[in-house]
């Protein structure tokens, strides 16, 4: 099989055109010899099968980050047929350089030179003839995002593919000439082949980002721009949420119960108090979640979350850290960590701790899942949006306290530098696409950690057999009764303290382990938890569960990343001390006050 690695710059539409070439059949892999992992998939090129290797994005093959060593690593010590370079047509002047680097390797080679509409719109063309003619590597100017000329790229990849051979590199820093080498280099290659007009025309992006990019106003319209997108999960996602409940709530009564009818009594409560209730009231909210990482998308997708790192990184460098941290916060907000990973492109290993210490307090979307059914719960339409808005700002209030708490124990210097792309909107195909990929992940995690959680949810509160069922005298009433005393002075319960417990695992499974200890789903279980709590008690709750230790995958991810066991145990610690710090003092205080 051949294997094919696909290497470009951040930001050149690398992640677009790997899933336009892959769709779904993606996967995540170990490589051996590399202590990360990377994305690859196999698809047919060129009459036969091969595996696309979807390498981090660099900058330089000369560079120190963690992401530019494992692209050396793995091109030392991994044979490749052929490498596919994905560079910017529009900043074709200063991400050339990574190409040259490539012709010096010897590696066979294909130079696609993505977003040729926008580089259109600049007035900027390019002699792809030429171009090849002096790289040594067949060019083909082509857009990912709306696939133009792709099938034309391909065709060429394929050729490339058929007639190439493995080759692995031995010493890859040995091959490579000094900068200023390469610089010459450039010039000549641009020189021949590039027309770039001395003043680009002015666009819509720099209209807009006079106003997007003010210091004072750009920070609040961002701030406005994601109170919007809150608004529009819980008005469009809510009747959705409804509508899965309801016909899993069907289902159950129509086909599940005459199905499992004449089971034992124990097995029969396993498989609908337990299995079904657990896992379907987690299910429910996959259409809210699908819905947040849509709109999220078009806020990522049209260059706005770089807007926001340059905006923050004044505010951010106070704390010791840079925008590269805001924008690896916001990427938390989906899952931490991939976030955690991220940090990868920082070459200071203070700065990327001080980050990874911070990204864990990210409301990602397993915690907003547990926000989503809290709040539908104890709040109305109108007070919902607001509640889960403070609860994102306490975020990034925990995140802007530790930052600035750690700054002088873990203190960077280095610079800050960001290329602002230009806006765009986001095709329907990269939303879908986006979206399948989210529903995946949730499938994926609800095969493993959720489906066991709810199972060990149910064992704890049915055992001993002889008990009632979740009452004091189980295995998890005597868990819960013994973390009360702790927990009590927050306004949680055994129940709850029983789902946090299961959270630690996976934040999905505390919904869950909920549905589990009351046997109940959908409105039932809603209204269960409303009658359980006040709004103090689910607010003090909602916000321990922010601010707690994250979940098992989290924590592994911070000790690869970090390699460094003591680092992780001091992020673990100080998130649990903080948590309860922060909801004893927002309970006590609201009763203190007859709340």
């Amino acid at each position: 099989m051949k294997r094919i690695a696909l290497l470009g710059m951040p930001n050149t539409g690398k992640s677009t055109f790997f899933n336009r070439l892959t769709g779904a059949s993606a996967r995540v892999g170990n490589w051996p010899g590399i202590t990360v992992d990377l994305m690859s998939a196999k698809v047919p090129l060129g009459g036969a099968m091969a595996e696309i290797v979807d390498l981090p994005g660099i900058y330089d093959l000369h560079g120190f980050s963690d992401d530019e060593q494992v692209v050396r690593h793995f091109l030392e010590n991994t044979p490749v047929d052929l490498v596919l370079l994905i560079l910017n047509t529009s900043q074709i002047e200063r991400q050339l350089a990574l190409a040259l680097q490539i012709k010096q390797l010897g590696l066979p080679s294909v130079l696609l030179l993505n977003m040729s509409d926008e580089a259109k719109k600049f007035g900027i063309t390019v002699n792809t003839s030429s171009m090849a003619e002096q790289l040594g590597m067949p060019v083909v100017l082509f857009s990912a995002k709306y696939g133009e000329h792709y099938q034309e790229a391909m065709s060429v990849v394929a050729a490339a593919i058929g007639a190439s051979h493995p080759v692995q590199l031995e010493s890859l820093r040995e091959k490579l000439q000094p900068d200023h080498q390469i610089e010459a280099s450039m010039e000549a290659v641009l020189k021949k082949s590039v027309i770039i007009p001395e003043r680009l025309s002015e666009q819509l992006s720099d209209r807009l980002d006079r106003v997007l990019l003010h210091p004072f106003w750009g920070i609040l319209l961002f701030f406005a721009a994601m109170f919007l997108v809150f608004q529009a999960v819980f008005a469009f996602g809510k009747p959705l949420q409804d509508g899965v409940a309801w016909l899993l709530e069907l289902f159950k009564d129509y086909a599940l119960e005459p199905l499992l009818t004449g089971l034992p009594a124990p097995l029969h409560g396993f498989l609908i108090d337990g299995l079904y209730n657990g896992v379907g009231t987690v299910a429910a909210f996959v259409p809210v979640i699908v819905l947040f990482f849509l709109l999220m998308a078009v806020v990522e997708d049209t260059g706005y979350l770089s807007r926001a790192a340059f905006l923050m990184d004044a505010l951010m460098s106070r704390m010791g850290l840079d925008g590269r941290s805001f924008v690896m916060v916001l990427m938390g907000f989906g899952c931490n960590v991939p976030a955690l990973m991220g940090t990868r492109v920082m070459r200071s290993r203070p700065l990327r701790l001080l980050s990874m210490l911070v990204i864990p307090f990210s409301l990602c979307s397993a915690r907003l899942q547990v926000f989503l059914f809290i709040t539908t719960a104890l709040f109305t339409a109108k007070q919902a949006p607001l509640v889960l808005f403070s609860l994102y700002l306490l975020s990034f209030a925990t995140a802007i306290l530790t930052a600035l708490l750690f700054r002088k124990r873990f203190q960077n210097n280095e610079p800050f530098i960001l290329e602002l792309p230009p806006y765009r909107l986001p095709t329907l195909r990269q939303i879908v696409l986006r979206g399948w990929h989210e529903v995946h992940h949730f499938l994926s995690r609800a095969s493993k950690f959720i489906v066991a959680g709810v199972v060990l949810v149910w064992l704890l509160t049915h055992l001993p057999f002889s008990a009632q069922p979740a009452s004091p005298e189980t295995w998890a009433g005597l868990i819960g009764g013994a973390m009360e005393p702790l927990l009590a002075p927050l306004g949680i319960d055994h129940k709850l303290a029983v789902a946090l417990i299961f959270g630690l695992v996976a934040k999905e499974i505390v919904i869950g382990s909920l549905a589990v200890i009351f046997s109940l789903e959908g409105d039932a279980l809603t209204r269960a938890i409303a009658q359980q709590m006040d709004w103090v008690q689910a607010y003090s709750f909602m916000l321990f569960t922010l601010v707690y230790t994250p979940c098992l995958s989290t924590i592994a991810t911070l000790r690869s990343e970090s390699k460094s066991l003591g680092f992780t145990l001091l992020s673990l610690g100080w998130s649990l001390g903080l948590a309860w710090t922060l909801s004893f003092a927002f309970y006590q205080g609201a009763r203190a006050l007859g709340l």
